[in-house]
C-alpha cells in the first residue's frame, strides 16, 4: 500500500531518521534488485595511531570476540611458555584459531596438552559439534559425540593453560576474569590497543574466557602495532612476529576447509594476518602497510563482515593483481538456490568504496 493513501498523521509516523546509523556497506541481491543490506563500521589505523580511513562509528566499544585471539596468545609467547613446552609453529597457529574441528585441529590441540602433561578434561572451553559440517557428520556417523578438543577455541585454551603453568599459577579456573592468566591478557590488550579497560564492559565469550569491549579504532591500532612491532619491547615484538609467522606458514589451522580466514591468507600469504570473531567482527594486520583493521557488521552476520573486509582490503590496494583474480569468489559472492541456479550475489555497496 502506498504511503499516499495514509492519513497525514500516520504518514508522519513512518518518517524514520537513519542519520545516526552506520552506513550500508554490503548489499545482497536477488533477480537484479537489492534484497538485503548490511550496515557496519570499519576503522583503518596506522602504527602512530592515526585513523587512515573510517566508515561509520569507530568510537563505540564493541566486543572483539575471537578476532583478538592474537592478543590473547601474546603472553604465552612473551613469557617463553611456548618454548618451554616445545610448541611448534602449527601449534602456535592453532592458539589463535577458531578452527572447524577437523581431525588435524583436534590432534594438534591434543598434542599441545600432552606436551604440558595435561588432558582434554583440563580445558574449560566446553564442547560443541565441529563447526565444519562434514567433520560433525563424520563424528556422528562413528557414533561419537564431541569433546572439548572439538571446540573451535581449544587451541587458544591450550595456550592459556601453558601460560598458567609457566607463571606458576593454578590451572583450574583459568577462564575467570580475576585469574592471573586473564589479567595478563587484559594488560596485553590495554598495552597493544592503547586503552584502559578498567570499567570497560566485559563478559564471557562463547568459550567462557572473558571478552572486553574496545572501540574499533583502538583494536585497529593494536593490530597495526602487531603488524609492525618494531617499537614494542623486544619480547613482545618477537612474540608478535612469531605468531604472524606461524599463521602464515599454517593458515589452515586458523580456520580450515572452506573458511574465509584460511582462504584469504592462502591467497595473500604474508601480506595480511586476519581473524574472524563472532557477531560480525573482523580484524586484520597488514605488515607491508603498517596498518590495522577492525570492523563490525551491525547485524552480526559473517557474510556481511567478510564482504566488508574484502572490500576494505581492495580499497587499500592489498587485494590487487593476481590476488584479486584468485579472490574472485570473495569479491562478489554468488548466491545459488538448492538446484544451483545463481539468483544473486553478496557485494560491497558501491557508493561507499572507490575501487
Amino acid at each position: 500500500m502506498s504511503n499516499d493513501n495514509l492519513p497525514d498523521e500516520k504518514r508522519a509516523n513512518l518518517k524514520l531518521d537513519f542519520s545516526g546509523c552506520n552506513p550500508v556497506l554490503v548489499e545482497v541481491t536477488r533477480g537484479g534488485i537489492v534484497e538485503s543490506r548490511h550496515r557496519g563500521s570499519i576503522a583503518v589505523v596506522d602504527v602512530q595511531g592515526n585513523v587512515q580511513a573510517a566508515w561509520g562509528d569507530i568510537t563505540q566499544p564493541v566486543y572483539g570476540r575471537s578476532s583478538v585471539k592474537a592478543f590473547q596468545a601474546l603472553p604465552m609467547l612473551e613469557t617463553g611458555a611456548a618454548d618451554e613446552f616445545g610448541f611448534s609453529d602449527d601449534e602456535i597457529s592453532l592458539s589463535v584459531a577458531s578452527h572447524g574441528g577437523e581431525e588435524v585441529h583436534t590432534k594438534t590441540a591434543a598434542s599441545m596438552l600432552t606436551k604440558m602433561g595435561l588432558g582434554e578434561d583440563d580445558l574449560e572451553c566446553g564442547a560443541h559439534w565441529p563447526m565444519l559440517d562434514e567433520a560433525a557428520r563424520e563424528l556422528a556417523a562413528k557414533g561419537l559425540v564431541p569433546n572439548q578438543l572439538h571446540n573451535n577455541c581449544s587451541g587458544k585454551h591450550a595456550g592459556m593453560l601453558a601460560l598458567a603453568k609457566k607463571i606458576g599459577v593454578d590451572t583450574k579456573g583459568y577462564v575467570e576474569q580475576t585469574h592471573a592468566v586473564q589479567q595478563r591478557i587484559k594488560g596485553t590488550m590495554e598495552f597493544m590497543c592503547g586503552i584502559s579497560l578498567n570499567g570497560a564492559a566485559v563478559d564471557r565469550d562463547g568459550c567462557s574466557a572473558p571478552t572486553w569491549a574496545v572501540p574499533l579504532e583502538n583494536t585497529a591500532y593494536g593490530f597495526a602495532r602487531f603488524a609492525v612491532p618494531d617499537d614494542l619491547p623486544p619480547a613482545k615484538a618477537e612474540a608478535c612476529k612469531r605468531i604472524a609467522s606461524s599463521v602464515f606458514k599454517h593458515p589452515f589451522n586458523v580456520a580450515g576447509t572452506g573458511r574465509y580466514c584460511t582462504g584469504m591468507m592462502e591467497i595473500l600469504k604474508d601480506k595480511v594476518f586476519l581473524k574472524t570473531g563472532a557477531e560480525g567482527f573482523f580484524s586484520a594486520a597488514l605488515p607491508e602497510y603498517g596498518l590495522g583493521i577492525a570492523l563490525k557488521c551491525d547485524d552480526g552476520s559473517t557474510r556481511g563482515a567478510e564482504a566488508m573486509l574484502t572490500a576494505t582490503l581492495r580499497q587499500i590496494g592489498v587485494l590487487d593483481g593476481d590476488a584479486l583474480e584468485k579472490a574472485a569468489q570473495y569479491i562478489s559472492v554468488p548466491l545459488t538456490n538448492r538446484r544451483e541456479f545463481q539468483i544473486g550475489e553478496i557485494r560491497p555497496a558501491g557508493e561507499n568504496f572507490t575501487f
